[in-house]
């Protein structure tokens, strides 16, 4: 038996990486690995050029209570051709340097709404996470800055057998009291008798947007948080 720590994510909307291109940025089903570790930097203040050692090393499981339904958004983007500006200092430099030679196009946007999970992280330095959690440095997203928190994220400590065990014991919002998880994704090992997938949510270069495969386990599951003792 081991302590995890455990807190719940819902928001109006969610993005949840996923495929990224010049004309579309798609939403996976639950956050991944980076997602999360990403919302505990920002709960600590670390910013993206900080030490994440610590955070790298933990282990991380996500229960899916709601992936919440599709929903596209449309942008209108202009980007500037390489060949009509000289070493700009910024965008609008470029902009104003390229006058009528921009190119605009349509880009897609891909979020879930109201979606709803629990998470579960285990390793060393739980209570400051904890701690952090309640009182975050930086505003907490679910996914891109246009998706914030909808309620405060209720972290806790409980020592349990696994991460599904542990998951039972988070405190879901008011309005989703009562609501099941019916899939667990895990670090690979991590859940028994999970399928195992190759995800690519494992930072190499945050500064860079460089992220490199991993696998994952996701197994079905049932889990009812019953609230707290």
């Amino acid at each position: 038996m081991r302590d995890h720590l455990v807190f719940t994510l819902t928001a109006t909307l969610g993005a949840m990486g996923g495929p990224a291109g010049h004309d579309r940025r798609g939403s996976d089903g639950w956050p991944g690995r980076s997602a999360i570790l990403g919302l505990l930097a920002a709960a600590k203040g670390i910013r993206r050029d900080g030490d994440f050692s610590a955070l790298d090393a933990l282990g991380v499981a996500v229960a899916v209570f709601d992936q919440g339904d599709h929903l596209r958004d449309f942008h209108t983007v202009q980007t500037v051709p390489t060949s009509a500006v000289k070493r700009p200092q910024s965008r609008p430099e470029a902009l104003v340097q390229a006058g009528l030679s921009v190119n605009t196009m349509i880009t897609r946007r891909d979020y879930r709404v109201a979606p709803l999970y629990g998470v579960a992280v285990w390793g060393v330095g739980l209570e400051a996470l904890r701690d952090a959690l309640i009182e975050p440095v930086f505003t907490l997203y679910l996914g891109r800055k246009s998706c914030p928190l909808a309620c405060p994220v209720s972290p806790r400590i409980v020592p349990a057998q696994d991460p599904a065990a542990a998951l039972a014991h988070i405190d879901l919002p008011p309005w989703r009291k009562g609501q099941e998880a019916t899939l667990l994704a895990a670090d690979a090992g991590a859940v028994p008798g999970g399928r195992d997938s190759i995800r690519h949510d494992r930072p190499t270069d945050r500064r860079g947007w460089h992220f490199a495969p991993r696998m994952e386990s996701v197994a079905q599951v049932s889990i009812r948080p019953e609230g707290r003792e």
